[in-house]
């Protein structure tokens, strides 16, 4: 339901119920979940409705490509996968064998312990303890949806955090949703239940915590009871093994079992296996090879085993369940999966959900600071993941909740992701009272270590040797804030909080320890790492240019450096062609707005307008633009004090996206936002951009979008203080009604300055014709297009007298109406006087 066009349903509906319409548009335009809240309201009116809205979502969805997700509902439906014992199953389980009763109850309390709670750091300067909550109460859903290939290409993945928005924003209502109880269900895909399913997702987007609550679930009996037993498992935790058989990694993990584990192992079907975190495993894991093992009790090397498993030649029958990073799979064979999906992250609202339960119980604390990242572009869009979240709102508390600290408060709150970055690890050194000769040297371990691994293209997981090779004091008590530690039976392993802070210290130890040659040779390698592997180096050291960026770790590192920053400069000049060639093909597209981004990221100005100047041209119609990106060109359209020609053209930038815009577009004299399904709320968007002080646009195309005649009562307005209009196109919407005459009236004025006025497949008729005939009053209108409407013989001749009374007109198209053959040819024959 929240992937349909919630408009057309609730119009559908209506005819058979009566519902309030514009609620449930306020619900869905707020980011809330107007499909729980209509269902809601659907259950309580009883059976009949209920039908009745089924066969209307029925009805819909089959109007054009049904979705998925009710491909997959019929598909089970057809093969009897929701039948009553199906459904008991899941709900009760099997019968539980009598002497597998006690260990079946200890094994659910073991991993009820492990499972039930949440650590979550507490925001620098609470002087607090990490603390506990419940999952109940800290767990966010995660978007999910099907994927059928995991294979990406490298520009695909260098814009991964575009693609996540995209997706979510724009193209879920073709995604198939997969909630946690259907992992296991129909999937049509495949024409089957699936038994081996592999979750995936990026680094911090809350795979580990998703199967914690997984477990969590089965546990309290609310998810899949079919599974008897459940063993989670952590490749991180693994990886000391060698050789092991099934039975013995089992009990590694669950001694509780040795006794009963034979018998448990006979009931496969009543099994799920979860490997948590295949791309931190050491042991290197080939799903095409033959060496296979079919003997619970056979020892052989881990990867085996587990591979075994997953192929089914191990306990045949069982279930399995598998995260990963996407950037790993892409070198691995996943046709053994019969159900791949992707975490996406958060939705518009779970993203709210999220800051309220981080500063529960301050709800206006959380407005305020979720206000402001909303605000802040750079900021919302990257939490979408919830790692970032949680850095975000730990870095935006300083500020906002009044915290006993021993420093004093920045002037001005972070708005880039670098600023984000270099904020928290400067509060993180205030909070531990670091000294400056400390904080460069302890900066400066983390940054060779980081860039070590990054650059060799290491596992995110290291060594205690790794650690004392760059002379890292382990015992400091602010390495927990960049660090995470993980003591397993016979060793410790260490990996930084999130990827993107390893990439962040591989950028900022560029700048404490310069060597131009190692600069030269991370700016080269960032660019050509595989797999979007390192992405963020590049507007880190973009950003960490930037001196007002890098103010808040002056009183640490004192001034910028200044070479360093030189180089970066330097090297983004290197850049311009990329900006300045204008390639037709989506992968110069990306490549242009990649480099758009580094130097928004720098903040530079100066640096923009030397470079590209107020003369730019900005082309990127048939390219999927995130509100992201549209910030950074706001950024690149503000520092050059506008540009001659901006084509968004079929970029799908939506409501959200023509916001972050507004404040810049006034500036730009050429701007093409056709196909971009803009509604009539986003009018008030244009009607503010026109009628900005200096507007100086001249031509703005508005073709093929999501208007009605409304859109010609707000330009209307704005067209009287926008003396700089010249071309004003909006053909291909719905224009007829009473919104029409509005803007022909204001065109029609002696005083409008409009040349050229495209009015073509508006859906206008011959009631519309006697008011186009006022149009012959502007001198200053060249061009009229009418074509591909619904004029009939009966406003021949007014159209007649149009075309005769506007000598200024150079043309008018009235080609592809409703006129008879010969009314067509004495209209086309007809000249307009000169």
């Amino acid at each position: 339901m929240e992937t349909v066009e919630i408009q057309k349903l609730l119009i559908h509906l209506n005819k058979w119920i009566t519902l309030d319409v514009e609620y449930f548009m306020d619900i869905k335009k707020q980011g809330g979940c107007f499909a729980g809240v209509l269902l809601d309201e659907i259950m309580e009116r009883g059976r009949d409705d209920l039908i009745q809205f089924w066969e209307s979502l029925y009805i819909l969805q089959n109007e054009d490509d049904a979705h998925p997700n009710l491909l997959s509902l019929l598909g089970e439906l057809s093969q009897g996968g929701c039948s009553m014992e199906q459904i008991l199953l899941d709900k009760e389980g099997y019968p539980m064998i009598p002497s597998l009763k006690g260990v079946w109850e200890t094994h659910k309390q073991y991993l009820l312990q492990i499972t039930e709670k949440l650590e979550e750091k507490q925001p620098p300067g609470t002087n607090m303890d990490n603390q506990s909550y419940s999952i109940t109460e800290r767990f966010v859903d995660l978007m999910v949806t099907a994927r059928q290939n995991m294979k990406r290409s490298k520009e695909e993945l260098e814009k991964m955090g575009g693609v996540q928005e995209y997706h979510m924003q724009k193209k879920q209502g073709g995604l198939e949703r997969i909630a946690p109880n259907r992992l296991f269900r129909w999937c049509h895909r495949y024409g089957r239940v699936p038994r081996t399913v592999l979750v995936s997702g990026v680094p911090g987007i809350g795979k580990t915590t998703f199967m914690q609550k997984f477990v969590f679930d089965w546990v309290n009996g609310k998810l899949y009871q079919r599974f008897s037993f459940v063993f989670f498992f952590k490749f991180r935790k693994l990886n000391h093994l060698s050789e092991v058989s099934l039975e013995e990694l089992i009990c590694t993990e669950y001694p509780h079992m040795e006794s009963h584990l034979k018998t448990i192992l006979k009931s496969p079907e009543r099994l799920l296996f979860i490997f948590d975190g295949l791309d931190e495993s050491k042991h290197n894991l080939d799903f095409t090879s033959n060496e296979l093992c079919s003997n619970t009790q056979c020892k052989r090397n881990l990867s085996v085993i587990v591979t075994s498993v997953i192929q089914q030649t191990l306990v045949s029958g069982c279930s399995v369940l598998v995260t990963s990073r996407p950037t790993h799979l892409a070198s691995i064979e996943t046709g053994v999966f019969q159900r791949i999906t992707e975490i996406m992250g958060f939705c518009s609202g779970d993203r709210k959900k999220y800051f309220e339960q981080f500063f529960s119980p301050y709800l206006d604390l959380s407005d305020r600071v979720f206000k402001y990242v909303q605000e802040n572009d750079a900021l919302y869009t990257f939490c979408y993941i919830p790692s970032y979240c949680w850095i975000i709102c730990t870095v935006l508390s300083i500020y906002f909740k009044p915290q006993p600290t021993n420093h004093t408060p920045l002037q001005s709150l972070p708005k880039t992701i670098t600023q984000l970055f270099v904020t928290y690890v400067a509060n993180m050194l205030s909070n531990h009272s670091i000294d400056t000769a400390g904080a460069k040297e302890l900066l400066a371990s983390l940054g060779g270590l980081a860039e070590y691994h990054l650059k060799n293209q290491k596992t995110l997981v290291f060594e205690e040797r790794d650690i004392q090779n760059f002379k890292i004091d382990t015992s400091s008590p602010l390495l927990s804030s960049f660090i995470i530690e993980s003591r397993e039976e016979s060793k410790t392993t260490f990996s930084f909080l999130h990827l993107t802070i390893q990439e962040f210290f591989t950028a900022l130890v560029q700048y404490l320890t310069y060597r131009p040659d190692n600069m030269e040779l991370i700016l080269q390698k960032a660019r050509n790492f595989e797999d979007g592997y390192g992405q963020m180096v590049l507007p880190f050291l973009c950003g960490l240019s930037d001196s007002s960026t890098w103010s808040s770790l002056k009183c640490f590192l004192k001034e910028l450096p200044t070479e360093p920053s030189k180089k970066v400069i330097t090297w983004l000049q290197t850049l311009v062609p990329i900006i300045t060639k204008r390639g037709k093909d989506a992968e110069d597209k990306m490549k242009c707005m990649t480099v758009l981004s580094y130097f928004s990221e720098s903040r530079n100005k100066a640096l923009v307008h030397k470079c590209l100047g107020s003369n730019s041209t900005l082309e990127f119609s048939e390219f999927y633009l995130t509100p992201l990106h549209c910030t950074v060109l706001g950024f690149i359209l503000e520092s050059c004090k506008g540009a001659e020609y901006l084509d968004l053209d079929s970029c799908y930038i939506h409501s959200e996206g023509l916001k972050r815009l507004a404040p810049f577009l006034h500036m730009v004299k050429d701007i093409r936002l056709s196909k971009n399904d803009l509604k009539d709320e986003d009018a008030e968007v244009l009607r503010y951009v026109l009628t900005k002080p200096n507007c100086r646009i001249q031509k703005l195309i508005l073709r093929n979008n999501g208007f009605t005649d409304k859109l010609c009562s707000t330009l209307a307005h704005a067209i009287r203080s926008s003396p700089s209009l010249r071309l004003l196109d909006v053909s291909r919407n719905n224009l007829a009604g009473p919104g029409l005459k509005d803007l022909v009236t204001t065109v029609s004025a002696p005083s409008c300055q409009i040349e050229h006025l495209m009015l073509q497949q508006g859906k206008l008729t011959d009631n519309y014709a006697k008011d186009l005939l006022r149009l012959s009053e502007n001198p200053n209108l060249k061009k009229l297009d009418l074509s591909l409407n619904f004029f009939t013989d009966r406003s021949a001749g007014i159209i007649r007298e149009l075309m005769q009374k506007s000598p200024h007109m150079e043309e008018i198209k009235i080609n592809t109406n409703d006129f008879s053959e010969q009314i067509e040819q004495s209209l086309s024959r007809l000249k307009i006087p000169k």
